[in-house]
């Protein structure tokens, strides 16, 4: 299990769920159907979704460096 593949994957749909949520943000203008309290949670979701993701990245490198650590010892 690569934990790095794992985050990209979990980034890039964090980035289509913004993505979707900006362009029916930017679509209700014209569209009054569309819940603008629903896409702001949803890009907000999206964001935390983000910052987890990149809290992984940032784990499991610092995993990988103390394990180099512990190998040169």
């Amino acid at each position: 299990m690569d934990v790095f593949s794992i985050a990209k994957g979990g980034l890039a749909a964090a980035e289509r769920r913004f993505e979707t949520a900006a362009s029916r943000v930017a679509q209700a203008a014209t569209d009054e159907r569309i819940d603008l309290g629903h896409e702001m949670v949803e890009m907000i979701q999206a964001k935390h979704h983000v910052s987890a993701n990149l809290k992984v990245i940032r784990f499991a490198d610092e995993m990988w460096k103390s394990l180099l650590e512990i190998q040169v010892r």
